[in-house]
């Protein structure tokens, strides 16, 4: 019994230590699997499905984006270097294909967006001269990350107003008693105001007018008068009211026949040499100073190609002109210094940036608008042309059309990318990336092509959607004039003969000239000066200012 005993009491002893032992090993397990409360999550702009920042509806089933000062490679939007953006809520595309059907992120017709590090859009792409067109454009090593707010402050005005000062403490912008004034990184300023029912915009040597016109089958027309270098001219714009804001679109004041059209998207089926001789541009300023920066074709396959060149030939004759109105001593020695030299290696370049690619994406932009006119001028001849309108409420804008997305740059633009501003000079080649403009009324664009000195190419930049539409208005003014071109010169110098070159008057004819716009124009830049001139004073003396 005593043995037992013994035995019990030390089991008893054994069981006391082994339960002292096994509590404290359960607390610390315990411990361990509590889970710490998370710290508050950084706020990672989110692709809203929603309508934008602006107020407006959504596009159905466009592309939508939140009002977010930038984006970064966080939920909601996962990038992965070299290949396809992550399949995230909010975000996703697919390499080479259309664009997926994601949360926040619907589907475009036609649209390919094959994403590399960052926003990147496929290389040569076709845009089919109807509803489908691809998103094209040449983009390597794109920042994801653009933030929208540029540096620098704003200034509180003593008579009213603000003022937005750059870190050097340059004027970026002034918003003072109904004017707008703007002042681009590469130079040149802008001025907007309101007065008595017209919109007046100056800029460089001119700018115009613009005035309410006609409705016309449920949509509003408004007329334009420009006075640039002296020269006058009157152009009708239709009227979008898209997301709380009015946009305008160029309307020809004439319309060729169909026939015309479809034979500038179609090849000739021989190949036509024009050379620079035949352009005209060999002893051109212009021509000597961007001339290196890109390759016109040496044979024409079609008229969609010559037409290509003879848009960017226009661009970068607004950009020389820009530049020579921003820099006249500077343009002045480059003039002399290109003088009879149009093939020498021009100072804005580093060689040739306008890629085949990119080219390529004007070429298709250019087939889709002429069959896009051509389907315009039947229904003109029709008869149809008003029937069943859409209003101005009811249709996107060109600057924001899911199926469109190549603009060429017809004049200085500021962007702002990485939370820094470049500027964009005519030429520069752009592919819209978002369709929804943020609070600032910008969205996000690629740099296809530039030149030396502006935002650089495969950068990500924020651009406001007022901006884009003047491109696409810009380049419609000059696909019409290029169209004009081609009906002189069809027939002679190698080029085929064309169909029916006739044309037919607009439903929405041009009006006279408004021969105010000159002195209004005039009035408008002496009140600029003063204004500057007393925002330059405020601000220079200000100590403060919200950034």
């Amino acid at each position: 019994m005593n043995r037992i005993s013994k035995y019990a009491t030390t089991l008893q002893k054994s069981a006391i230590l082994l339960l002292m032992l096994a509590v404290p090993v359960c607390m610390l397990g315990q411990k361990k699997g509590e889970s710490k409360p998370s710290a508050p999550a950084k706020s990672a702009p989110a692709h809203s499905s929603g309508g934008g920042a602006s107020g407006g509806g959504s596009h159905g089933s466009t592309p939508t984006h939140s009002s977010t000062p930038s984006h970064s490679a966080a939920t909601g939007h996962t990038t992965s270097t070299g290949g396809t953006r992550g399949a995230t809520t909010g975000h996703t595309a697919t390499t080479g294909g259309t664009r997926g059907t994601t949360t926040g992120r619907a589907a475009t017709t036609g649209g390919t967006h094959t994403s590399a590090t960052g926003h990147t859009a496929t290389t040569g792409g076709t845009h089919t001269p109807a509803t489908a067109r691809a998103a094209t454009s040449t983009r390597t090593g794109s920042s994801a990350s653009a933030s929208h707010t540029p540096p620098g402050k704003t200034v509180s005005l003593k008579g009213g107003g603000t003022a937005s000062v750059r870190p050097n403490g340059s004027i970026r912008s002034i918003n003072r008693n109904g004017m707008t004034i703007q002042h681009n990184v590469n130079g040149g300023r802008t001025v907007v105001s309101e007065r008595n029912g017209a919109r007046i915009v100056t800029s460089g040597r001119g700018g115009y007018v613009q005035r309410a016109y006609v409705v016309r089958g449920g949509r509003t027309f408004v007329s334009r008068t420009y006075v640039v270098g002296g020269v006058v001219h009157v152009g009708v714009y239709r009227s979008y009211y898209w997301g709380g804001r009015p946009y305008y679109g160029y309307y020809p004041g004439y319309w060729y026949h169909p026939g015309f059209y479809a034979w500038g998207y179609r090849p000739w089926g021989v190949g036509v040499y024009w050379g620079v001789g035949a352009w005209g541009w060999g002893g051109a300023p212009w021509w000597g100073y961007y001339g290196g920066w890109w390759n016109p074709y040496p044979v024409y396959a079609s008229p969609a190609f010559w037409l290509t060149d003879y848009l960017i030939a226009s661009s970068l004759q607004s950009a020389y002109a820009a530049r020579e109105d921003a820099h006249a001593d500077e343009m002045a020695a480059d003039a002399q210094a290109s003088a009879g030299g149009g093939d020498a290696a021009p100072a804005a370049s580093n060689g040739v940036q306008l890629t085949p690619e990119v080219k390529e994406a004007i070429a298709e932009e250019v087939k889709a608008q002429l069959a896009a006119q051509q389907a315009q001028a039947s229904a003109q001849g029709g008869g149809s042309a008003g029937a069943a309108p859409a209003p101005a409420s009811g249709q996107v804008p060109p600057a924001l059309d899911p199926a469109m997305r190549t603009f060429v740059v017809d004049t200085n633009v500021t962007a702002v990318g990485n939370g820094q501003e470049c500027g964009l000079t005519g030429g520069d080649v752009l592919t819209r990336l978002t369709d929804t403009p943020d609070a600032d009324q910008t969205v996000n664009v690629s740099v296809g092509a530039s030149k030396k000195g502006d935002c650089p190419t495969g950068q990500t930049v924020a651009v406001k959607v007022d901006d884009l539409q003047e491109m696409y208005n810009h380049f419609q003014e000059q696909l019409n004039n290029g169209m004009g071109e081609l009906a002189k010169k069809q027939g002679t110098g190698g080029i085929p003969a064309a169909p029916d070159t006739g044309t037919t008057a607009s439903d929405v004819p041009p009006p006279a000239p408004d021969n105010t716009a000159a002195k209004a124009l005039q009035d408008q830049q002496q009140a600029a000066d003063q204004t500057e001139t007393q925002v330059k004073q405020e601000t220079a003396s200000a100590g403060g200012g919200s950034q």
